[in-house]
């Protein structure tokens, strides 16, 4: 689980929720393989979903390549003019992976390996974490975590500034277990409808029903149970009424496709 709580947030944080204020984040996205085109980045536009659900504005995306400089001089402009800031990418266990090297550069503070991210992946790897896994476990000091449900290792919460993966797959579970946490315009609903299916075969149905219904989010969560495949819709908004009626829309949908809906959590 994450050890963020909306009342530990770091001396530069915004706050207690305000529904009547603009709050602004921005998003950092590191990599070469970005700016190359080797590789597309997914992650601002769902980033920019999840915290509209949020009430916080996303106002400003840079992209910066794997350099200490880069990073540091990115990071120490927009945690500044900005409420929260993102970073994606460059937390992996390769040499090439410097984002937790230059935050904690540009914040002045030494790199620790953090005991609790130590446990989680010692309990996750076992007699296999080598010391390239162990980089993961690695954060500035005076960090807590973020949980990362996907692949165990964690993202990391530092002042206003939230480390994240490059994979979008695994930001989007970090995200998720950022849900309701941070201060902003309004607070966030979550309702789960769940079936007993691949996500190949709701994909189509879960984007069509996002999109007719704006200020919903629905992420999709799979899982492999008793030698079946079964997958978790959340729908996000600051709506109970709203929720409930996609809800109803989305099981209506499953149930057509021949799919049987299950209201909750399976």
């Amino acid at each position: 689980m994450s050890d963020l709580s909306p009342n530990d947030l770091g001396p530069s944080d915004p706050g207690p929720s305000d529904p009547g204020r603009i709050y602004t984040a921005a998003l950092v996205i590191i990599g070469d393989e970005i700016l190359s085109g080797r590789t597309q980045d997914a992650n601002a536009a769902y980033l920019a979903k999840w915290l509209g659900v949020q009430g916080i504005r996303l106002k400003e995306v840079r992209v910066v390549s794997d350099e200490m400089d880069a990073i540091a001089d990115a990071v120490n402009a927009l945690r500044i003019s900005h409420d929260y800031l993102f970073t994606t990418g460059g937390i992996g266990p390769t040499h090439d992976d410097i984002t937790v090297d230059a935050i904690a550069a540009a914040l002045g503070r030494e790199v620790i390996v953090h005991p609790d991210a130590r446990a989680i992946l010692a309990d996750h790897y076992g007699d296999q974490l080598t010391q390239a896994r162990l980089r993961m476990a690695r954060t500035p000091a005076g960090a807590s975590l973020i949980e990362n449900p996907r692949t165990k290792a964690p993202g990391i919460k530092v002042d206003n500034i939230f480390i994240m993966a490059g994979v979008p797959m695994i930001t989007q579970g970090m995200l998720a277990a950022l849900d309701g946490k941070l201060p902003g315009g309004a607070p966030v609903l979550a309702r789960t409808v769940a079936a007993w299916t691949q996500e190949s075969r709701v994909a189509d149905i879960l984007k069509r029903t996002e999109k007719d219904n704006p200020g919903v989010q629905i992420g999709s969560y799979p899982f492999w149970r008793e030698g079946k495949t079964g997958a978790n819709f959340v729908m996000r908004s600051v709506s109970e009424a709203q929720l409930a009626d996609v809800a109803h829309k989305l099981m209506a949908a499953l149930a057509e496709a021949g799919i049987p809906p299950v209201d909750g959590e399976l």
